[in-house]
């Protein structure tokens, strides 16, 4: 017996281990004099591990690999014999790979082929290979799944990632101002074969991604060596195997935060003091001078904050949940300027707040005088969430209000006439319930109000409603690995569609009883990997005169937004709670302490006095965090975007910040 089980370890192991033939790599050195093209020269590895040209070049090069199991560290030194303005590159052929059967995974950017993003965004529309600098990564890695086999390989980059350069330009060959920490990852298609590639410093191609739907061409820069300086740089790539592409993003979670260990950042602001803050948004950003009265939270610039005549009930708004967190808070510390407020907007929205068909009123600009017709499953839902949580609170405070219950009856009857056959519901819609865009990916934001309403009015057809959007989340979304569509202003592969999934599922288990609740928290499990996928194991570095650098702001813990919209940010609401959730329900200590550097690292760039982050008020959190060579149209890395929506961000960190408010609405004698 101890033979036989000895020779199946031996066997695991012998199949996890780098096989050389399987992994062929070929190297190349580019090297650029001031004002001439730059010129490669191609490696090869001698006996003692320099690698070499075919002629004298003035810098040496040295490759050291220790192999580890499945695992292979390299470690690559670069020393300059004369002054060199260098880019080195490998690049990781894996020989029983072909690229037409492989997907690829660069955690926070890249998930399949993002064929799910158009052509003006990174994807296999415009290429099949892909090589993108570290920091645009919520994990500097690649990988490389093979449907065929179950094989997969990554290559993560191992260093300290302290500096980062100014450039001059954003395409082209450019030579750094200065040190910098960031390399570059990616895949090939070799003639058939796939490939992994890096190097250092950063180069991207076919195209560099410099803004929302912007593709420039490539780029790639050149760091200085003086006369006998080094640099010493570090790789390793690691072999597995995993059933589908699912549990090969959930190894590679796993294997990152194991690699990467992120900390708790640890001059974190308490829950109470964060409370406060924020709560001079609802004082600032109050207006009554229209039908509807509202937290004015989207299209505001960051410099002044000044309120704006944009009104939005979900999505980036969130008018309706910052109502509610606005009465709780107000009456928890008898501030009645905050009660009245919150009040003035639930009554201005149950008076003025419908469409003829009895939706929300979705978004309003009173400057110019329209708004929406186009509908949508996520902002509609968002709203019912928003009041169903007022309504189950103020039950509690023994206050009721039957007008609102029949104005979200009726929301809910839309609902169900909007909802297919397979349990999906269309993305947009208008007030005749016409579908102007019938992709499902934002079915999960209708999860959570039917498992609410459902057990604030004890209808069971709202359960059934719900239960329906689960078969639809599990056959197309999970069971797919295919997340996508649930950001309004994108169409492409984004986090909020994985932790809507997740969370939707964790509602589900909150209200159902124990024999389906295991179905549920194992499904949310699944899709929590992919969500946790786009949130930062490691500190982005900033080039000093990048503010966000100059604050010491750390960037892991912050989620990135999707394909097209590359910037971090702090979407979270209840998603941290569901991690700790699931800490518990199965085990997973890794959730519970990467959900503590979230709660911890989201609230490091509170404005307050003497410490604003170029925000203009107090409590008005940042909204489009710019940490890469990245822009929405203003500033680019190391800033903001000069338009923001802190409606929504407040939002979300304040859900944060209520941990129990799930549990106790499904279970109110539960503190």
């Amino acid at each position: 017996m101890k033979k036989r089980l000895l020779s199946v370890v031996l066997l695991l192991f012998s199949c996890a281990m780098i096989d050389a033939q399987e992994v062929q790599s070929e190297y190349k050195i580019t090297l650029k004099s001031p004002g001439n093209p730059a010129e490669s020269y191609t490696l090869t590895e001698d006996a003692s591990g320099y690698l070499k040209a075919s002629q004298l070049l003035p810098i040496e090069i040295r490759q050291q690999r220790v192999e580890n199991g499945s695992a292979t560290r390299i470690t690559v030194t670069l020393r300059a014999t004369d002054l060199v303005y260098y880019n080195f590159e490998e690049v990781c052929k894996l020989s029983a790979m072909q690229h037409a059967d492989c997907q690829f995974l660069m955690p926070g950017f890249w998930y399949h082929r993002n064929m799910r993003s158009p052509k003006e965004a990174p994807s296999f529309a415009t290429s099949d290979s892909w090589q993108v600098r570290e920091d645009r990564l919520s994990t500097p890695l690649t990988g490389i799944y093979s449907d065929k086999t179950g094989d997969f390989y990554t290559v993560v980059r191992l260093d300290k990632f302290e500096n980062e350069s100014l450039a001059t330009h954003s395409a082209g060959e450019i030579i750094l101002t200065d040190r910098t920490s960031l390399g570059f990852t990616g895949f090939r298609n070799v003639g058939g074969t796939t490939a992994l590639v890096f190097g250092f410093p950063y180069s991207e191609a076919p195209k560099t991604y410099i803004r929302k739907l912007t593709l420039a061409p490539a780029v790639q820069a050149f760091e200085k060596l003086e006369k006998g300086e080094t640099r010493q740089l570090v790789w390793e790539i690691r072999k597995g195997k995993a059933a589908d592409y699912s549990a090969f993003v959930a190894d590679v979670w796993n294997y990152s935060y194991d690699t990467y260990r992120p900390q708790v950042y640890a001059d974190a602001m308490s829950t109470a003091e964060a409370k406060r803050v924020l709560s001079n948004f609802f004082t600032e950003s109050y207006v009554n001078k229209y039908d509807l009265k509202y937290f004015s939270g989207v299209h505001m610039r960051t410099d002044d904050c000044e309120s704006t005549g944009s009104v939005e009930v979900g999505f980036v708004g969130r008018v309706l949940l910052n109502a509610f967190n606005a009465l709780e808070y107000g009456e928890q510390n008898n501030n009645t300027d905050l009660i009245n407020k919150a009040n003035s907007v639930f009554d201005s929205y149950l008076k003025h707040g419908f469409t003829p068909n009895g939706f929300f009123r979705e978004f309003v600009d009173y400057s110019h005088n329209n708004e929406t017709d186009i509908y949508s499953i996520r902002r509609q839902s968002e709203g019912a969430f928003a009041i169903l949580n007022y309504l189950n609170y103020e039950k509690k405070q023994g206050r009721k209000h039957p007008e609102w219950e029949a104005k979200i009856k009726t929301l809910l009857a839309n609902f169900q006439k909007l909802q297919g056959q397979d349990g999906s519901f269309p993305r947009k819609f208008d007030d005749q319930f016409r579908v102007t865009d019938p992709s499902g990916g934002s079915t999960p934001s209708a999860t959570l109000p039917l498992t609410m309403a459902y057990t604030y009015f004890k209808n069971k057809e709202y359960m059934e409603s719900a239960k329906r959007t689960a078969v639809y989340l599990e056959k197309e979304l999970i069971s797919k690995a295919d997340y996508f569509s649930s950001t309004l202003d994108a169409n492409c592969e984004d986090k909020e569609a994985s932790l809507y999934a997740s969370t939707a599922m964790y509602y589900l288990a909150m209200a159902s009883a124990p024999k389906e609740r295991d179905r549920y928290i194992d499904l949310s499990k699944k899709a929590a990997y992919f969500s946790l996928s786009w949130y930062y194991m490691w500190d982005v570095p900033f080039a000093q005169g990048q503010m966000l650098g100059d604050v010491g702001f750390k960037s892991r813990g912050w989620g990135n937004v999707s394909v097209e919209n590359n910037h971090v940010d702090v979407f979270i609401f209840e998603f941290a709670t569901v991690l700790d959730w699931l800490a518990k329900e199965r085990n997973e200590p890794r959730f519970s302490q990467f959900s503590s550097v979230i709660k911890s690292s989201m609230l490091q760039l509170m404005p307050v006095k003497g410490h604003m982050f170029n925000i203009g008020k107090v409590g008005y959190y940042p909204e489009v965090v710019q940490h890469t060579n990245w822009d929405y149209g203003k500033n680019g890395k190391g800033f903001y975007n000069d338009i923001f929506a802190p409606g929504w961000t407040v939002a979300s960190l304040w859900q944060m910040l209520s941990p129990d408010r799930v549990e106790t609405y499904f279970n109110p004698k539960k503190k």
